[in-house]
């Protein structure tokens, strides 16, 4: 007699209904159940960063040369910033349709003053690409100038001795490997750390709850309708008449890594699975998933940067400050910069906010509006996050001509 075996995405969707029943109603059992979503998300953390080295090293020697890398790179990042000015551009429609901010009571704001400290200028953002030390960068999980030294090693790896290029072409290419089998058994456990990393937020919020259902819910609505709008439509139809391949059998492939981003709110703690689910389910070759994938966890951030421009403007609405058409275009742009600088961690996006503001002439304050209720929307744009990373590796292989398992 054969036992069930319920599919991975079955056992997350599970195991996130459980967790928020356990912890709006069980809160003095979360400290029994809180340590597996804390061990979980370390043990993501420790392959992430030997996972992306040798992942994008590997990925830009089997490219076989500077002239493919220059093709590949182009467009992805052709893709990234193209869908990300999509999105800031919907949700700017949304937000001065709905005008959520008119009317709001700005009698509910929270301190956050140390959100500011955590932040810096676009200028600064773009400086740390380049790392001053690669094992300080390593040792912090400092993403961007991680893949900066990991394409620029790959690329130099083709330009020595042969006898040495192929060495160390075999060493990273072993390197991947192994680092995806540690990824592997991690996810087996990814339904126990999702119960416990949800589980935790939702005891935590709880006394929140009844802000959702206020003067934010308009605010909110305009958020996730707007993410809804680029995530079913925008994405789709660049997958449809674009990539040439079925939109939904792609989404269905990416369940896994979605529920995933959806739990955890961090694309770079999702990335191990998104990299499993792109290549194994959907069929795009390593060469591929391994150089867009962990490029676009890092600056390919569609919800963030939609996001922002939202809640930027939100912020002037309920301060009654009108935003001429510069003014807007000033939030569009350093909305896009700041998506690209912002980390793939949770609340990344709410302490990038704080670049556009300044940019716009806004006060930072008004951050404490929407403090509150940022943690489902932090959820809900991360995963629109991942599922365009997953979207941008799809459509970069088919115009590469490869064959996936998805095409029409």
């Amino acid at each position: 007699m054969k036992i069930l075996k319920i599919k991975l995405h079955w056992q997350i969707l599970i195991a996130l209904v459980l967790a928020v029943l356990f912890g709006y109603y069980v809160p003095n059992g979360i400290k029994y159940t809180e340590w597996m979503g804390t061990i979980f998300l370390t043990a993501l953390k420790m392959v992430i960063v030997p996972l992306i080295l040798s992942s994008i090293i590997s990925g830009v020697t089997s490219m076989g040369g500077g002239k493919n890398l220059g093709r590949l790179g182009g467009k992805t990042l052709l893709y990234y910033i193209s869908t990300s000015l999509l999105a800031i551009l919907t949700g700017l429609l949304f937000v001065n349709i709905i005008s959520p901010g008119v009317g709001v009571e700005m009698g509910f704001t929270n301190n956050v003053t140390d959100l500011t400290d955590k932040t810096g200028s676009v200028r600064d953002i773009l400086m740390r690409i380049i790392p001053s030390n690669i094992f300080s960068s390593m040792a912090e999980g400092d993403i961007l100038p991680i893949i900066f030294f990991a394409i620029i090693f790959g690329v130099f790896i083709s330009q020595v001795d042969s006898k040495y290029s192929t060495l160390l072409t075999t060493f990273f290419e072993g390197m991947f490997e192994v680092m995806m089998k540690m990824t592997m058994f991690i996810i087996k456990f990814t339904p126990l750390g999702v119960f416990g990393i949800v589980s935790r937020e939702v005891q935590r919020n709880a006394d929140q709850l009844g802000n959702l259902a206020g003067s934010m819910a308009i605010y909110m609505l305009t958020v996730i309708l707007a993410l809804s709008i680029h995530a079913f439509i925008s994405l789709p139809l660049i997958l449809r008449f674009i990539a040439k391949v079925h939109p939904v059998r792609h989404f269905k492939n990416m369940i896994t890594p979605l529920l995933t981003a959806f739990s955890t709110a961090s694309s770079s703690a999702t990335l191990p699975l998104t990299m499993e689910a792109v290549e194994f389910e959907s069929g795009v070759s390593n060469k591929i998933s391994s150089f867009t994938l962990p490029l676009g966890a890092t600056i390919n951030m569609d919800g963030t940067a939609l996001y922002e421009c939202v809640a930027a403007i939100f912020i002037a609405q309920v301060y009654g400050i009108e935003l001429h058409m510069f003014e807007q275009f000033i939030i569009v742009i350093t909305a896009l910069l700041a998506s690209i600088g912002a980390a793939g961690i949770p609340m990344a996006g709410l302490v990038m906010l704080t670049v556009v503001l300044n940019a716009a002439g806004l006060p930072l304050e008004g951050i404490g509006l929407i403090i509150a209720v940022d943690l489902p929307l932090d959820m809900a744009r991360t995963t629109v996050n991942v599922w365009s990373d997953t979207c941008g590796a799809v459509t970069v292989a088919r115009s590469e001509n490869e064959t996936t398992n998805i095409a029409i």
